[in-house]
């Protein structure tokens, strides 16, 4: 009986000893479904935070970001759990370049983790040129973007998890290059169409991502046959919705109303931000009923949002008093807050600020809605990120991570503008 216990002990020994070896060579969380995870495993996933990226540092395009560049954004990114980048074009060599970056991170470090949304660029016949541009007539360009989409799907299915055709390639204000819903289509079913043939992994998703009026949300010029075929095309709808453009355009919700008046200064702030974040959910609210009127049900995410830091024109001092870190802070976390109780994703527009969008106006907003600065500053939104060590020993362009404003506070309210004062209010 004696030997018995001592075979049975040292049985128990053994198993316990094989189990704690095969658990440590388990791989790390995530790599295990790195080859299978699907777009529907990441997309409104809290654990893969989303963010729009381009990575571009300098004044043109014409300057790509090196690889080495592109490796140190996305060591900062993933430092923020980041986990899910969305790109523009592959006309350029930024997204592929991208990717390889990514791929080669994951190499160096098997926990590394990070999947891309991948945009391709759709316009019309003559955009951007000298001539008149034709809405009806698609691009040249359009299918040659399209391979090369679809080439680098191909060659990084563990990378590449949804391909968009297109960006705010529907919306009539993009009067220098818009198409028709059907141009879209067309590009959406060819997609879909190479998911069946076995040529493109049957898990991609595609979609196109554009204004929250081009997804019927706006006025009725925008419900067309196309855009209903388009609807049930896509596998959900990516949709952009910016309130901050609207506090010059569409001001409804923009100020300091009623009672409102008798309140401090941050309050009032704070109150203008928290309707800017609902009227940003009633144009998304806007698209999931026309969804429902015309009888379909597909996953809504919101492919872009943003709010500029600085501005000299529509939305800065002189103008609607939008644009400050403060604001830009409230905003990013309102909006985080919201889609993650909502089960959306949320490619927040920017991760870096990128000079190259209006290269001739220094302080125009669309080179200020990124979350750093060019430098590698982390702005008022990322300041706890900062103090939590997130970022320590990590840098952009030899600068390490550190606040804006050298991280006084004092100083950073000292820009922030008092949104205009109004009567009552007139959104819910």
């Amino acid at each position: 009986m004696k030997q018995l216990r001592y075979f049975i002990y040292w049985m128990l020994c053994i198993i316990l000893f094989v189990a704690c070896q095969n658990d440590n060579k388990q791989p790390a969380i995530g790599l295990t479904t790195n080859k299978t995870v699907t777009a529907q495993d990441i997309l409104g996933n809290p654990d893969y935070l989303a963010i729009s990226y381009g990575g571009y540092r300098k004044t043109s395009r014409d300057v790509q970001p090196t690889l080495e560049e592109l490796k140190e954004d996305l060591k900062i990114l993933y430092a923020m759990d980041i986990r899910i980048l969305r790109t523009y074009n592959v006309q350029l060599a930024q997204a592929a370049n991208l990717i390889k970056a990514i791929s080669e991170l994951k190499e160096e470090d098997a926990t590394f983790e990070m999947y891309v949304m991948l945009g391709a660029w759709i316009d019309c016949l003559n955009a951007w040129t000298e001539y008149p541009p034709d809405h009806d007539i698609e691009s040249a360009q359009n299918s040659l973007e399209i391979d090369r989409a679809v080439s680098l799907a191909q060659q990084y299915p563990d990378i590449v998890k949804i391909i968009a055709v297109g960006n705010e390639a529907m919306v009539k204000w993009a009067t220098a290059y818009y198409v028709q819903p059907d141009i879209i289509l067309k590009w959406v079913n060819h997609l879909q169409g190479l998911k069946v043939e076995g040529k493109l992994d049957k898990d991609l998703w595609i979609t196109s991502s554009d204004n929250f009026a081009s997804w019927g949300g706006g006025d009725h010029q925008y419900h067309v046959p196309a855009l209903t075929a388009l609807i049930n095309a896509v596998d959900y709808l990516s949709v952009h919705t910016y309130p901050m453009h609207d506090t010059h355009y569409n001001p409804v919700f923009w100020g300091v109303f009623g009672n409102e008046n008798e309140n401090n200064t941050l309050d009032k702030i704070d109150a203008a931000m928290q309707r800017a974040q609902q009227y940003a959910e009633q144009q998304i609210d806007s698209v999931k009923n026309y969804m429902q009127h015309i009888g379909v049900i597909k996953p809504v995410h919101i492919g872009e949002t943003g709010w500029a830091s600085a501005a000299h024109e529509f939305y800065g001092a002189n103008g609607s008093k939008a644009t400050d870190e403060y604001k830009e802070a409230l905003y990013y976390d309102l909006m985080r807050t919201w889609t993650k109780e909502k089960g959306m994703s949320c490619f927040y527009f920017e991760a870096f600020d990128e000079p190259w969008k209006d290269p001739v106006n220094a302080g125009g907003s669309e080179n200020h809605f990124g979350l750093f600065t060019v430098d590698g500053k982390a702005k008022f939104a990322l300041w706890d990120k900062v103090d939590q060590d997130v970022f320590k020993g990590l840098s952009r362009g030899g600068n390490p991570v550190t606040k804006t404003h050298n991280g006084n506070k004092e100083s950073l309210l000292n820009e922030v503008a008092l949104p205009p004062s109004k009567g009552r209010v007139s959104v819910n």
